[in-house]
């Protein structure tokens, strides 16, 4: 090889260097100058999740549960929600009967105990929300209630939950503290089909969450009393010792206490635990 090949050689090989650094970095960049957007931690942060959670949840927690489980499927592809809503002691004693389930919520510490009583759960139950009762009443309060005592009014078809859920417990209380003997036309054996009686003009009222009044919109009439603040109810989340995915269920229910779920939790009508 002549001296001026080798020299041309030389001068070659830190252009062709050039290059390819300049192909490099524009690979890593985007048309517009940008850089490209870093991968979204809500799905990096639980790698491997996959497979169907099961969620056992009072039916009060039906609207806005069901808005997280869409969030929940939405940050980590590959998983299904599966919800079975009703009351919290139905569910319980589902759990303990044996019933597969990952997650349990219930509308009261009382009906979570019979599942923790059983050694049912993974680890111990934490609040997450609260409810409080309200009067239900047809669109335009026909029967003029504004009071407790007005539910006494023979002539008005009152419904109740039955006692032994959740939100029935709450109403005997607040009527218990009242003074006040309701008799009901019906006892219905959870929160949603209470309110539905109202809602298919079936009864003139009923006490229900107010969750239930704000997601039945203008089915219904709600009507707030003092007396309710006597039974505020606290809303206890726990892992089950029966489930077959716990990583999703430890996952689903760091969502439900999470800022974001809060906010789905506020925006129902729920107070903070």
């Amino acid at each position: 090889m002549t001296r001026t090949a080798r020299r041309t050689r030389r001068m070659l090989l830190p252009a062709g260097v050039g290059v390819a650094t300049l192909l490099a970095l524009s690979a890593c960049s985007r048309s517009d100058g940008s850089t490209p957007a870093k991968a979204d931690s809500s799905r990096s942060a639980s790698p491997g999740l996959s497979g169907t959670v099961t969620v056992f949840a009072a039916a009060s927690l039906k609207e806005s549960f069901t808005t997280l489980g869409e969030q929940f499927e939405q940050q980590h592809p590959g998983t299904k929600v599966a919800f079975n809503f009703g009351g919290s002691d139905t569910l319980a004693a589902s759990i303990t009967s044996g019933a597969p389930a990952d997650v349990f919520a219930a509308a009261s510490p009382k009906t979570m105990s019979i599942v923790t009583d059983r050694k049912e759960t993974t680890s111990a139950p934490s609040a997450f929300a609260r409810n409080q009762l309200e009067i239900a009443t047809l669109p335009g309060n026909p029967g003029k209630v504004s009071s407790l005592k007005d539910l006494t009014d023979p002539e008005l078809k009152v419904v109740l939950c039955d006692r032994t859920v959740p939100c029935g417990a709450a109403a005997q209380k607040v009527l218990d503290a009242g003074g006040v003997k309701v008799t009901p036309v019906s006892y219905e054996q959870d929160v949603k089909a209470a309110l539905n009686k109202v809602e298919l003009k079936e009864a003139d009222a009923s006490l229900v969450y107010r969750t239930d009044v704000k997601s039945a919109g203008g089915k219904v009439r709600g009507v707030e009393f003092p007396e309710s603040r006597d039974a505020i109810n606290d809303y206890p989340i726990a892992p089950l010792k029966s489930s077959k995915n716990a990583g999703a269920a430890a996952a689903f229910i760091a969502l439900v206490k999470s800022p974001d779920g809060q906010k789905v939790l506020t925006r129902a009508g729920f107070l903070k635990p």
